[in-house]
């Protein structure tokens, strides 16, 4: 056994600057990269902390060939499995903290601990990993960095999470991702936290990995983004994934080269897979019984979809990521909570071909794709089959789209929730007609782009959006409980002070 670099993932709120952070770390961006600014997938890099001398290689480390010591046998290395940060995703974060050594929870400096924080924070605990609290955003104006952090001290301990200073073991770490100020103390952090839970493993023993991104590729085929806990895996190794045995015709490291072998701790693309293996699956493990069930259950449902009469969404799923389909799936489950109104027909990666089209016919399905393609052919047979095709590359835009066409189609009940509420204090003339009402915040959360609703002595006077949203003279995204703020709504809505505002969600 020999020490390897940890295994890290990044987590928090989907705006507190988790992507920046690992943009700054790896000095390239990843947000430019990605549609709406929310990453889509999970992708893993490496980077290695420049030191002045590397340790003599241990005796285990002279057995491997000097091209594979000089890849990974460096402690200094770290790493990073960059896991999105939409709600919608999970799932993926789930797995994400689960495969990794150490986990790094960002939270914002003005934001404090927030709904997705929480969610990060139950995952981190259900993976038992070490965790480094790395409190970003302190290059903003105006912020109190010592009052801050210790709301944030008290937020976490109030979920079980005691810093340094409370007398606990979890590191806390003030940074700013877009100046770049303590991302050094955080990454000697994260060495350190790895030293002191002896991070190891041997790369002479079999190879043991598991699969972190898969998807179809038009010229590649089948192809897998690898992440390697231990051993060392070759070009030209025979690989069993979910019980399909391959053979490596092709490794690539995350910038893209061509390498011949890989040990632990590095992720790398493969190419020669069979077939696309389902993201979370382990090398070497035989396939589950309840796989194939569910392919029985699956094509039972299809048989039944033919003939019954049931008032239901049936749906065929295409994207371009296998991560990306089980995140759409989880989260389109959600009208499936009381009675089952969409049903699956057919989960897939890969462009939406003609196959599909004539399946969605003959079941009266439509077809939604995510960053996939449709082929001329293909759109003119869904033209002539009368199918319709729905292709998105945002994936809250999908969800929207998809909840507007069971509203449509099914007679659903609706709930209302309210998520926030102001009182009217003020108001101020903006532009040439419009008004800025001054607000309150006496609870919950109120965000940019909520639907909102103003209510005077009990009685409903319209419903808007929220169009803009500032806190003193700086444009925000959302308001908690106990701030002022101003708000202006699209369209105009008549108000008056003394009036309450609520925003809300229709279920």
């Amino acid at each position: 056994m020999s020490s390897r670099p940890p295994i890290v993932t990044i987590l928090g709120h989907v705006d507190h600057g988790k992507t920046s952070l690992l943009d700054f770390i790896r000095k390239s961006s990843v947000a430019a990269k990605e549609h709406g600014g929310i990453t889509q997938h999970i992708g893993a890099y490496q980077i290695e902390i420049p030191q002045e001398s590397k340790s003599r290689e241990s005796e285990a480390n002279r057995e491997i060939p000097r091209q594979a010591r000089d890849d990974f046998a460096v402690s200094r290395k770290i790493t990073f499995i960059d896991t999105p940060g939409h709600v919608a995703f999970e799932k993926m974060r789930s797995r994400g903290a689960k495969v990794a050594d150490i986990a790094v929870l960002v939270v914002a400096a003005d934001d404090g601990i927030m709904p997705q924080t929480i969610e990060a924070i139950k995952h981190i605990q259900e993976a038992k990993v070490p965790l480094i609290v790395a409190v970003n955003k302190i290059d903003l104006p105006g912020i109190n960095l010592k009052v801050q952090l210790e709301k944030i001290k008290k937020q976490l301990s109030d979920r079980e999470i005691l810093a340094e200073e409370y007398g606990g073991d979890v590191p806390i770490v003030p940074l700013s991702a877009k100046t770049g100020e303590g991302v050094d103390k955080l990454l000697e952090t994260i060495l350190l936290v790895a030293e002191l839970n002896e991070i190891k493993a041997d790369p002479n023993t079999a190879v043991a990995g598991v699969v972190i991104e898969a998807n179809l590729d038009k010229f590649k085929g089948p192809v897998a983004t690898i992440l390697v806990r231990s051993g060392t895996l070759k070009k030209g190794d025979e690989i069993l994934i979910g019980g399909v045995k391959s053979k490596i015709r092709g490794l690539f490291d995350f910038s893209g080269k061509s390498v011949t072998l890989v040990g632990p701790s590095t992720p790398v693309e493969v190419l020669g897979l069979e077939v696309v293996p389902a993201v979370g699956a382990v090398l070497g493990e035989e396939p589950k019984a309840e796989e194939d069930l569910r392919q029985q259950q699956t094509q039972s449902l299809v048989d039944k979809l033919k003939q019954g009469p049931a008032k239901t969404l049936k749906v065929i799923i295409k994207a371009d990521k296998q991560g990306s389909l089980e995140a759409i799936q989880a989260s389109l489950e959600k009208f499936n909570e009381e009675s089952q109104v969409i049903n699956f027909i057919a989960l897939g990666t890969g462009d939406i071909g003609e196959e599909n089209i004539k399946m969605a016919a003959t079941v009266g399905a439509i077809v939604i794709g995510f960053n996939v393609k449709v082929t001329p052919t293909t759109q003119k047979l869904a033209e002539n089959e009368h199918v319709l095709i729905r292709t998105y590359n945002i994936i809250y835009e999908l969800l929207e789209d998809v909840e507007e066409v069971v509203n449509t189609l099914l007679e659903v009940g609706q709930l209302e929730e309210v998520l926030g509420k102001a009182n009217i204090i003020a108001e101020f003339p903006y532009g040439k007609s419009d008004r800025v009402a001054g607000c309150r915040m006496i609870g919950g959360i109120i965000a940019k782009g909520q639907r909102i609703r103003v209510i005077r002595e009990g009685t409903l006077i319209g419903e808007t959006k929220l169009k803009a949203l500032r806190k003193v003279k700086e444009e925000v995204n959302k308001v908690e409980k106990g701030n002022d703020c101003g708000m202006l709504f699209d369209p105009p809505v008549d108000f008056q002070t003394g009036d309450v505002i609520e925003s809300f969600r229709v279920i």
